[in-house]
This record gives C-alpha cells, sequence and structure tokens, in this order.
C-alpha cells in the first residue's frame, strides 16, 4: 500500500473527502517553492501534485505554464525537483507527493534511474500526461513495479469504449478532468460533472478526484461532493505568480481545502 492508498483509505474511513494541491516545482525559486511545499500538510492539503517543469507543457494553460517558464528561468531541473521533495521527506513521512509532468525529461534521465531516483526521493505516484495506455510497457508498468502509483486521467471525451482501457493499469486514484480543454480555461459546474463521476466510479474501486476549473472554496466543496475529492492547481498557481508571500498562498490553500472537507 502506497501513501496515496493509506491517505484515501483513511478519507474515507473519517468520511471525508480530498483536497489535492498542484504546485510548480522551483517557482518562483525553488526556497519559496519548498517553504509552501512545506506549509501545504498544516494548510489542510491531502495529497501534494508537484509540476516537473518542461519547455511545451501542452496539456495546461497561460498559468501553468508561466509557472514552469519561471521555474525553468531561474535554473530548475529535474534532480533540484527530486531534490526538493528529499528535502520536504526529512520533516514529514506521510503525505503523499505525485509528480505531475511530461515524458521528455523522464526518458532523458532513463526511466530506470528516474524510477530508483523517484523512490528514494520519496515520490509515491506519477502523472504523466503525454503517455496513453497504449504505451504503458514504456513507464506506467515499471513504475507500478517499483512500488509507484500511476495515475491516470479520464475526461469528458473518454467513452464507454475507452474507459476500460485508460482505467486498465490505474492506481492511487482516478483524476479525472472536468472540462474539455487546457488548465485552468473554464469553470467546473458540480451539476455536470456529477455523472461522468459516477459513470467512471461504476468502472472503478479507485477513487475519483475531480481537477480543472475549480478556484474558490465553494467550488471545491461542490465538486469535492459529488467525487471523492478536488484538485486545484491554477488557483494557486496564480496566487504564486502574484507575488503572495508564503503564508499568503497558504492562508489562500486552507480556505480551498476547508472547502473541499465541508463537502
Amino acid at each position: 500500500m502506497t501513501r496515496i492508498d493509506a491517505k484515501f483509505a483513511a478519507l474515507r474511513a473519517e468520511g471525508k473527502k480530498g483536497f489535492v494541491a498542484y504546485m510548480m516545482a522551483g517557482d518562483p525559486d525553488m526556497a519559496t517553492s519548498l517553504a509552501i511545499m512545506q506549509g501545504m500538510p498544516g494548510a489542510g492539503v491531502d495529497v501534494i501534485e508537484l509540476g516537473m517543469p518542461f519547455t511545451d507543457p501542452m496539456a495546461d494553460g497561460p498559468t501553468i505554464q508561466l509557472a514552469g517558464q519561471r521555474a525553468l528561468e531561474g535554473g530548475q531541473t529535474l534532480q533540484m525537483t527530486l531534490d526538493m521533495v528529499a528535502a520536504f521527506r526529512a520533516t514529514d513521512t506521510t503525505t503523499p507527493i505525485v509528480l505531475m509532468g511530461y515524458y521528455n525529461p523522464i526518458y532523458s534521465r532513463g526511466v530506470d534511474r528516474f524510477l530508483a531516483d523517484a523512490k528514494a526521493a520519496g515520490i509515491d505516484g506519477l502523472i504523466v500526461v503525454d503517455l496513453p495506455p497504449e504505451e504503458d510497457d514504456e513507464l506506467c508498468l515499471p513504475a507500478q513495479a517499483a512500488g509507484l502509483n500511476f495515475i491516470r486521467l479520464a475526461t469528458p471525451t473518454t467513452d464507454a469504449k475507452r474507459l476500460p482501457t485508460v482505467l486498465q493499469n490505474t492506481s492511487g486514484f482516478v483524476y479525472y478532468v472536468s472540462i474539455t480543454g487546457i488548465t485552468g480555461a473554464a469553470a467546473a459546474e458540480a451539476a455536470h460533472v456529477a455523472p461522468e463521476v459516477a459513470r467512471i466510479k461504476a468502472a472503478t474501486d479507485l477513487p475519483v478526484i475531480v481537477g480543472f476549473g475549480i478556484r474558490t472554496p465553494d467550488n471545491a466543496r461542490d465538486i469535492a461532493g459529488i467525487a471523492d475529492g478536488c484538485v486545484v492547481g491554477s488557483a494557486i498557481v496564480a496566487e504564486i505568480a502574484a507575488g503572495k508571500s508564503v503564508d499568503q498562498v497558504l492562508a489562500f490553500v486552507k480556505g480551498l481545502a476547508d472547502g473541499a472537507h465541508s463537502a
């Protein structure tokens, strides 16, 4: 059982919904980024989703694209991102960390080396948005063999024929993308999302966590209420981009977490 599995089992036992917070590693710099990351569990974050900066983030909207650019311009590397995780683990051995990004940096490092280093640093799961299920031999299956969850995205266009393929080797949780398009593009509507979440839950025992388009505590509550939890990314990254202090960012995160937990 991974930390992710244990966290969702504990939430289920308490009758609570999960709150997942996304941030970009190294934005605006590594020290600030690490301080925000270290403060997230205290702000109510159940799972931290840590972005790996990449030059061509095709699934991300302008807010997260710019965060990646800032991180890369500041010198952030994959090794520094793993070092961030290791530093976090020095004081927190329980909060699950999911590394989210694209395959190119992993491929460049070498899959076996990357998986060994990620596991040693304290990563619990991976979301790699540009590797479809047809490429599971490439990273998904080796990751699971190494003890890491491989979390797949389902979308409004994942029809009944495609869904079993998407779910086949998914573990940890299913990330349901609530809108068609890129991150931060539109607001998620619980009424529209609920039937899709029910459809996915009928096909898997995994928790279904909804992301994209969640910006306010009320929105987090509404979306978490029809799923097993929610993910907020762009809204948090926008606070960091606005130059807010670590405490201000964490206060914003706490409001979202409180919203999700009140569902």
